[in-house]
């Protein structure tokens, strides 16, 4: 183990020592709720660009087994504990936290105090942070944290994207073809357990390759960072909107937003967990799911083009679900999916696949 700082912006320095990696890395530093899930999270695209600081103060119990994983690698970049379990105890771990880290080169700290580093974001808000085992300079790190890429106007989807087109599931149900984002694994895995075919293309997938593949329907991932940036996408939306049922998920509702004459803006420090009370406006249910955003569709921006809100956030009223209503289109800002989380709102899949059967029947 050695020394190892992270410093953010507003000048504020925290010290504590490796436990994984070294070197330095930067991003936006966030803060996760979650009690477990930690392998979920370190593999979530949508993470692309950001520093994690765990609440719950021990990770790394129930080691790394490679069932779990949402993508093909880690894309956090760094990841920040109060304490590191180095000896974890479960029959399907084949790797310790430490190990996992090490082999995907990022760096794990632990022995911060992480409630006071929660506290100061929330307060203060998500900010660039640097975490470096290489400096003890505190003014130098905080420059380079002030110097670092921010999330605002940068495109981080380019970065996490399919290269190429895929088959995830192929069935003799319904064909979706989702627009990739950032996608997890267990979207495309919930997709298939509700009997559809998956074909995953990359985000700048034209709307006339999309209509070539003639889908049944279409998904709008996940994914990482602003969706302003991110103008191809939502040109291809535009253009697709009413042409197949469509089902956005957390960026995907964003970009749908946009695409619809909405706007979006950047929370204060987002919303990131596996505990987030929301409200169903048409069932008067509350769901507690997972959520990873920083990002959200304004609801007032969306008043008058047909859309109508159906899901709300009960610890800031915040935008959590959409539907058009006249065309075969909605979405929601956190994951059904879970991974990690509860399954309460898994009952999303079934209204996209239904939507997808009364599309085909009426045409």
């Amino acid at each position: 183990m050695m020394t190892a700082f992270l410093a953010l912006e507003d000048g504020k320095v925290f010290k504590g020592r490796t436990f994984a990696g070294k070197g330095e890395a930067a991003g936006e530093v966030v803060f996760n709720t979650s009690m477990t899930g930690y392998q979920e999270i370190l593999t979530d695209p949508s993470y692309k660009g950001q520093i994690i600081n765990m609440t719950y103060p021990l990770m790394g119990n129930y080691g790394i087994n490679p069932e779990d994983v949402e993508s093909k690698r880690i894309h956090a970049e760094a990841f920040i504990v109060k304490e590191h379990q180095p000896v974890p105890s479960n029959w399907r771990s084949v790797l310790t936290l430490a190990e996992y880290l090490d082999r995907n080169n990022v760096i794990g700290i632990e022995g911060i105090d992480t409630r006071a580093l929660t506290r100061h974001l929330r307060l203060k808000g998500a900010m660039k942070g640097i975490v470096s085992t290489e400096g003890a300079d505190p003014a130098d790190l905080v420059r380079k944290a002030k110097e670092a890429p921010g999330l605002v106007g940068r495109d981080l989807v380019e970065e996490v994207t399919c290269r190429d087109r895929f088959t995830w599931s192929d069935r003799a149900g319904f064909k979706v073809v989702v627009l990739d984002f950032g996608v997890k694994f267990n979207i495309l895995n919930s997709l298939a357990k509700n009997g559809c075919s998956v074909v995953v293309v990359p985000a700048r997938t034209s709307a006339a390759e999309v209509r070539a593949l003639n889908p049944d329907g279409v998904l709008l991932s996940n994914g990482p960072g602003d969706p302003e940036p991110v103008t191809y996408a939502i040109s291809t939306i535009r253009e697709l909107i009413g042409e197949f049922p469509m089902m956005g998920i957390c960026l995907g509702q964003q970009l749908l937003g946009l695409a619809l004459g909405g706007r979006t803006y950047k929370l204060k420090f987002g919303h990131r967990g596996a505990n987030h009370p929301v409200k169903n406006l048409r069932t008067g249910k509350v769901e507690i799911t997972s959520q990873n955003h920083g990002f959200c569709v304004d609801p007032d921006s969306i008043k008058g083009h047909d859309i109508e809100p159906t899901h709300i956030n009960l610890n800031d009223g915040t935008l959590e679900g959409m539907r058009h209503k006249e065309l075969p289109v909605f979405s929601v800002q956190y994951h059904p999916e879970a991974s990690p989380g509860p399954h309460d709102a898994a009952y999303l899949f079934s209204e996209f696949v239904y939507l997808m059967r009364t599309q085909k029947k009426g045409t």
